[in-house]
């Protein structure tokens, strides 16, 4: 499909061996041993020297029977380079991972041989970062320098680059894992609608991943089986006919683009779930709002860009957790440091769940409205390490 390669490599670890692949008879043999902890009376260091064949049938009986947990004490460390930004939001969305990746707010989108970025994207986003450099800057110079107005601009910009835009993280994760998501993979590829130009280059680079993964010798076949017929956890179904729900635990539906999601998703306390719209709808950055010329020249644009799948799209977003999760979430979002979208968002539910729990007349009332009066460094229980001094932050009114 196109000529730029994803590259998956692991970094230096116990089980990594001289040719950079996975040393996966180490690691389950390892696993094979701590599975008898749980009736050795003599602890691992018994079984450290127990004979390799009573290892190796403990292994199997493990990997048949579905006792998979003790492959999760085998933790792999993963460069992922050249990932589209969605499958880093699958993999960024299944629980028992930690992720470092490369932000779209510091970094500039350059289109390089072989990218899957298009020339009419290139062209949009730095034609884009201009004009939003010109209106941050008109609005908002007093508070932010240009370094902090150009990463704004480029944040804003990205919204008309594909979700398909290659990306750059470290990504770590168990050896149980990261085959169960291989799996799920697996799955996806068979049950796709190969017409649908979204899933055909989705399952284009699923199976480039996958690839990259037997290639470091990582998939083992007792994990993949998916006996319990699992899917990966990103995607839902009739989003907009589940009941919404406030109490201890919530339940909410609401629209937003990928970039929303996959800031969203990275409160791993709370569950999202997306779902592609049948009419194609973008957002439109605040900051251009309300100016006629600039909101219908944004439109036009991302309509030019519609085939790529911008990450300024809007879809439906499923959000699931409980309060104090919730208040976690927060605690992070409700800042003028924060992603405006999730911001705004964030708001919008914690306004709802407040309203909500009062007309309900819940025991959590009183609590939440400690969390209804700005920023999170109004909160009673919440300390700024860095006061912004931004007052439309701390009121949550900002627009970039």
């Amino acid at each position: 499909m196109e000529k730029m390669k994803m590259k998956v490599s692991i970094l230096p670890n116990y089980f990594l061996k001289d040719d950079g692949t996975f040393d996966k008879n180490g690691a389950l043999k390892l696993s094979g041993k701590i599975a008898g902890v749980c009736y050795d009376e003599e602890g691992f260091e018994h079984l450290k020297n127990e004979p390799v064949e009573k290892t190796n049938r403990r292994i199997k009986r493990t990997l048949n029977n579905g006792h998979h947990s003790v492959y999760d004490h085998v933790t792999i460390n993963f460069n992922m380079e050249n990932i589209p930004k969605i499958l880093a939001m699958i993999l960024n969305n299944e629980p028992q991972y930690t992720t470092s990746e490369k932000s779209g707010r510091y970094t500039t989108v350059t289109r390089q041989d072989g990218s899957i970025i298009s020339e009419e994207e290139e062209r949009l986003y730095n034609k884009w970062l201009g004009i939003f450099k010109i209106k941050i800057k008109s609005q908002y110079g007093h508070v932010y320098n240009d370094t902090m107005i150009r990463r704004l601009a480029q944040e804003n910009a990205r919204y008309l680059v594909t979700v398909f835009l290659p990306t750059q993280m470290i990504y770590s994760t168990s050896l149980r894992q990261i085959n169960y998501i291989a799996s799920w993979m697996q799955k996806y590829i068979k049950e796709a609608n190969m017409d649908n130009d979204f899933d055909s280059k989705l399952v284009y680079f699923m199976q480039e991943f996958l690839d990259c993964l037997a290639n470091l010798n990582v998939l083992e076949d007792g994990l993949l089986q998916n006996d319990k017929n699992r899917s990966l956890s990103l995607f839902g179904k009739d989003l907009d006919k589940r009941e919404e729900y406030f109490g201890y635990v919530y339940n909410t539906t609401y629209y937003g683009t990928f970039t929303q999601l996959a800031q969203g998703q990275r409160h791993r306390t709370t569950s999202c779930q997306m779902e592609m719209l049948t009419e194609k709808k973008y957002y439109v950055p605040p900051i251009i709002a309300g100016d006629a010329v600039l909101e219908s020249e944004w439109l036009n644009d991302m309509n030019l860009v519609r085939n790529v799948t911008p990450q300024g799209e809007i879809i439906r977003i499923n959000e699931t957790g409980t309060y104090d999760k919730f208040i976690l979430k927060c605690k992070e979002r409700l800042c003028s440091a924060a992603q405006l979208e999730i911001m705004q968002q964030t708001k919008e539910t914690l306004l709802k769940y407040k309203k909500a729990l009062e007309e309900k007349n819940s025991y959590l009332a009183k609590d939440i409205e400690n969390y209804a009066h700005g920023a999170r460094c109004t909160f009673p229980d919440y300390k700024c390490s860095l006061d912004c001094h931004f007052k439309e932050g701390k009121l949550l009114t900002r627009k970039i």
